[in-house]
């Protein structure tokens, strides 16, 4: 299938006075936050009880094991995909005809490590449609629907997989069952993958699939143990914050791109890091009580999940997971020792937080979706020597007209977008040096979405 359709939480900082302009007539300022109503309320649509529902069905399937029985219609993998299936296409009802739901399945050979012999294996997706037929940007949120045991290759034991990853699976659903109505120029995909636990053997399919099929693919939304509050071993109980991982350098990265980037020295602000920003800025601005905290590394130390596969390919991609993750419940057999129950169950999962990290989900996907497209040759001027900085850039050539632009801006010594100003030109002269701040340009329309910001390039 070629598909042909298609901030951080920024500290109240007031604009400083006599900023320079491209030109006498142009207007530079701080924008106040503004929310979007249709965002928020689909933000307050989300159930957590439904969530919790979803969860317990798929706990009630015993194992998801990649190599579990696919002939059984009440247990294993093969039941728990059709299960998924049949509730996408539920929510494919409110869509008027723009979801799309599919079994995509692929072959995994034997591989004389984590897959035995040669299995069938099927992610499934239910894909929302963009209404601009001009519009070819791709988004992707998703989860893994496969779990296990202590034993990475038992396939037989009771694996209730609720947290990892029924958790991230439910979210994907919940987003897709809320945003199935809405209308969006460019396509969102929803996906439950399998075959992470055996080596991301779902997520690296549907990868090579987009890299094959020239996907406009814009961003990759990975949850991955994304329900769980307290951790055992420091009695810490905080629902009040989530991680989100993302590569710092390119893992594609050329070496003339590596020439620029130790020139520039840009080593925190490759395309998923800043796609990372946009997920707390976006995440913060339109859900209560939470903090997502940026993790300046692609993963969780030594380990990898779903988006791993589309940063080697090249793609922006990031991963939500958990503050405190809780290993007596996470890939462990089901039993009690010494009084402690171990296993990755229902009961040791807070659903609160799952609805608050599915709204930081829905609410990057929403704003990135509605955003016209990137600004393009965004570049700072380089011709003199100067404390100040020269901007420029061109509209994006596709998809509808930006209403206008945001320059964010940062100290080279901090992490995360400071200011934030709008243009409504395509080049600006800001009075404060090149040398010392980082840039960025994101595309906005009327309605204050967002494109992912920009980092501008050297030209002369």
């Amino acid at each position: 299938m070629t598909f042909k359709t298609t901030l951080t939480r920024l500290p109240a900082l007031l604009l400083l006075a006599g900023l320079y302009f491209s030109t006498s007539t142009r207007s530079m300022a701080q924008e106040p936050v503004r929310l979007d109503d249709e965002i928020k309320k689909m933000v307050n649509e989300i159930s957590a009880k439904k969530l919790e529902e979803d969860v317990r069905k798929m706990v009630s399937f015993g194992t998801r094991h990649t190599l579990s029985t696919t002939t059984s219609k009440k247990e294993g993998i093969g039941a728990a995909r059709e299960w998924v299936k049949s509730e996408f296409e539920k929510y494919a009802q409110a869509s008027g005809g723009r979801m799309a739901v599919e079994m995509d399945r692929f072959i995994i050979k034997a591989d004389g490590r984590r897959v035995p012999q040669d299995v069938e294996m099927a992610n499934v997706m239910a894909v929302l449609k963009g209404t601009d037929p001009t519009d070819d940007r791709v988004f992707i949120v998703s989860g893994h629907l496969d779990s296990r045991v202590s034993d990475v290759m038992d396939a037989k034991s009771k694996a209730p997989g609720a947290n990892d990853d029924a958790s991230g699976v439910a979210i994907v659903m919940e987003m897709a069952r809320v945003m199935a109505s809405r209308k969006f120029p460019a396509t969102i995909i929803f996906v439950a993958v399998q075959g992470e636990e055996q080596g991301l053997y779902g997520s690296t399919h549907l990868a090579e699939r987009a890299k094959k099929e020239n996907w406009n693919l814009v961003a990759m939304l990975n949850n991955d143990i994304v329900g769980n509050s307290f951790s055992t071993e420091t009695g810490l109980h905080d629902n009040t914050r989530v991680r989100v991982f993302s590569e710092g350098t390119p893992a594609n990265e050329t070496e003339e791109q590596a020439r620029l980037r130790r020139t520039l020295g840009s080593d925190n602000d490759s395309p998923s890091r800043n796609l990372a920003r946009y997920m707390e800025m976006a995440g913060e601005k339109y859900v209560d009580q939470i903090d997502v905290v940026l993790e300046y590394r692609a993963d969780r130390f030594l380990r990898g999940g779903d988006h791993t596969p589309f940063n080697r390919l090249g793609f922006t991609a990031v991963r939500m997971s958990e503050m405190n993750e809780d290993f007596n419940h996470q890939h462990q057999d089901l039993r009690t020792e010494n009084g402690t129950q171990y296993g990755d169950l229902v009961e040791f999962m807070d659903f609160e937080y799952l609805r608050k990290n599915t709204g930081v989900n829905l609410a990057t996907m929403a704003s990135l979706a509605w955003a016209p497209y990137a600004p393009e040759k965004v570049g700072v001027i380089t011709s003199n020597l100067t404390n100040k900085t020269d901007l420029k850039w061109e509209a994006p050539a596709k998809g509808q007209k930006p209403a206008g632009y945001y320059i964010l801006m940062r100290k080279t010594s901090s992490p995360t977008w400071e200011q934030k100003f709008y243009v409504t030109d395509t080049k600006a002269t800001l009075p404060y040096s090149k040398d010392n701040y980082f840039f960025g340009v994101q595309s906005v329309d009327k309605e204050s979405h967002a494109s992912l910001p920009v980092l501008p390039l050297p030209v002369r």
